[in-house]
């Protein structure tokens, strides 16, 4: 008597391998899809979320908003 996987070729076991990496990826994606990650957003963005949710002050945005505002203008212009 023949072992149970004996009677399968190769091109049988590769087409076997290639539906089942098939079905998990569709499934993989099927999953993330459903359930989208929220991006960070920009330090702006993060800012504005503490300061709505009372995290951080008035004063405390306004110094931090002045310093993003410094580094971009750095990051745009270069350091001379």
């Amino acid at each position: 008597m023949l072992p149970w996987c004996a009677q399968m070729s190769a091109g049988g076991w590769v087409t076997m391998v290639a539906f089942w990496a098939v079905v998990v990826g569709l499934a993989v994606w099927a999953v993330s899809r459903m359930f989208p990650t929220q991006g960070a957003g920009d330090a702006r963005t993060t800012l504005d979320g503490r300061l709505a949710s009372g995290e951080i002050g008035p004063e405390t945005y306004r110094s931090l908003v002045g310093e993003l505002d410094a580094a971009s203008t750095v990051a745009k212009e270069g350091y001379r």
